[in-house]
């Protein structure tokens, strides 16, 4: 199973991000996410073994207790680039309020999976929603500007849980379904 751990935007925030995906329509290279399957995700887990999922499942619980995080709001605003604006690979809605409750939570995550052995992130997290992957630099200089010049406040939402996500790629895109729910006390 390809998995994943994740916030999930509720479904009236698809529209708004959809909207903001439209103004990078005349950049060629970029390759959409699904507004739909929107998430924030917290640690990538890839391929793991089904006989893992109980142990995956007890240490996911475990994390969540240790991050000591009550339900709080998210409000994504923003838009930035990974690795930088000079070679752009992901196009990103960044959050104004809510990061420092989805880092906590990402760094209970990345402790209790990297002992479990799934491999440590070479990066510092920055809280995101994936906007587009880009192809090619064809549209470099619009994101450039779009990521410069705009603030989108695309909304916000309440996060009360977290989930294990399962990631199944079809020749459409990824396919998301959930495989368990750890609610934020």
């Amino acid at each position: 199973m390809r998995l994943f751990v994740s916030v999930d935007l509720p479904n009236d925030l698809a529209e708004p991000v959809a909207d903001l995906q439209t103004e990078f329509a005349e950049a060629s290279g970029l390759n959409f996410t699904d507004a739909e399957q929107a998430h924030l995700t917290l640690k990538f887990l890839g391929e793991v073994a089904e006989d893992r999922l109980p142990t995956l499942s007890r240490e996911l619980r475990a994390a969540v207790d240790e991050a000591a995080v009550s339900p709080f709001t998210v409000r994504f605003d923003g838009l930035g680039v990974f690795p930088d604006l000079e070679y752009i690979s992901v196009v990103w809605l960044g959050t104004e309020a809510g990061g420092a409750e989805l880092t906590r939570l990402h760094e209970a995550v990345e402790e209790r999976t990297t002992a479990m052995g799934f491999e440590e992130e070479s990066h510092d997290f920055t809280p995101h929603v994936t906007l587009a992957r880009m192809e090619h630099a064809g549209g470099k200089e619009l994101i450039q500007e779009l990521v410069r010049e705009r603030e989108p406040a695309v909304g916000e939402m309440r996060v009360d849980e977290i989930r294990l996500t399962e990631s199944t790629l079809t020749e459409d895109g990824p396919e998301y379904a959930t495989v368990e729910r750890f609610p934020l006390e």
